[in-house]
């Protein structure tokens, strides 16, 4: 199993591209794009787009074939110039290409990936593979570009620059991370152990791939995860695959997004929200369970690098980061 690779710290006016990863620009959001450049310029980093960030460059529901997708992340990651990569979306696509990947070039020259949704089963093969540690953030059109602006106002905006600004620069530990909404105890307890994990549909979709974590990945993880557009039946199946995998009985912790379009079961007389269902598959297993937490497809994203410790308190309803995402240059 690969140790933990920390990419490189990055430096104010260090260049960082936004790339298409997965899904294409859609006519139209090139405003929301734009907004987003701005907000990683406020950052202090020079940015440039891709030339496939771009909603002439489509192919069905991405930004181009696999090997078209996979060349253009191969070819950032072998520039030394470029520092960092931002997902200007997610999408259907990631899992096209994993096999495509220059996993040589990681390893010679970690780079932090950014984005969440379908990105983030870049993440986790790549962490699988690799031990990069994948940053499950905001995306530039969607995130920086429109969450950042519709569901948060200034304050929030200045608090997340600064925030993304350290996890990204500052080869230390960031500590706690501010809370905009109200987080829920589902199940009290603390504990510690480095963050895994993305949108639970790619992982369980990931378990079916050679680029799946092996199993002692998850000995003693704090397992994150958000869902969107899925039934709660769905993550009911979801989650007990992971517990006939073995991932339940291995975690130390787990943490809960905000759900975007996730609708509980109503029948027979009966409700089964998320909640729910979350505690009825961890049945007796007795590990905290933090959740609403502000991250997912609804919310402007916490940081939440793969591989990193983190400390989760869910009695007192805090999630810390406890030493640093990235390494000295």
């Amino acid at each position: 199993m690969p140790a933990i690779l920390r990419p490189r710290a990055l430096r104010s006016g260090d260049l960082v591209v936004v790339a298409a990863p997965s899904g294409r620009l859609e006519p139209g959001e090139e405003p929301l794009l734009a907004r987003g450049v701005a907000i990683l310029e406020r950052m202090g980093f020079r940015v440039r787009v891709s030339p496939m960030v771009n909603p002439a460059r489509n192919r069905w529901w991405a930004s181009g074939t696999p090997a078209e997708q996979a060349d253009e992340l191969n070819v950032l990651l072998r520039d030394p110039e470029v520092r960092a990569i931002i997902a200007h979306t997610g999408g259907q696509a990631t899992i096209g290409y994993l096999d495509l990947i220059d996993l040589d070039a990681i390893r010679a020259d970690p780079k932090p990936i950014l984005g969440y949704s379908d990105i983030s089963l870049l993440h986790m093969a790549l962490y699988a593979k690799t031990g990069l540690v994948g940053f499950h953030a905001d995306i530039a059109t969607h995130g920086f570009g429109s969450d950042w602006y519709t569901l948060g106002n200034e304050a929030r905006r200045a608090e997340l620059v600064d925030l993304y600004t350290r996890v990204l620069t500052k080869a230390e530990a960031p500590g706690v991370l501010p809370a905009m909404g109200a987080w829920e105890t589902w199940r009290p307890g603390r504990a510690q152990g480095p963050l895994f994990g993305g949108l639970l549909n790619r992982l369980v979709l990931l378990q079916a791939t050679p680029f799946a974590p092996a199993a002692e990945r998850f000995e003693g993880a704090v397992l994150f995860w958000e869902e969107v557009q899925r039934p709660a039946s769905r993550i009911w199946n979801d989650l007990h695959t992971l517990r006939l995998s073995g991932v339940l009985d291995r975690i130390a912790g787990m943490v809960v997004g905000i759900p975007a379009e996730v609708t509980p079961y109503e029948g027979g007389g009966e409700r089964a929200g998320l909640r729910d269902v979350v505690l009825d598959v961890l049945a007796r297993r007795d590990i905290p369970v933090l959740a609403q937490v502000d991250f997912g497809h609804t919310s402007p994203n916490l940081p939440l690098p793969l591989g990193v410790r983190a400390h989760v308190d869910a009695d007192n309803q805090t999630l810390s980061l406890i030493e640093s995402a990235v390494a000295e240059g």
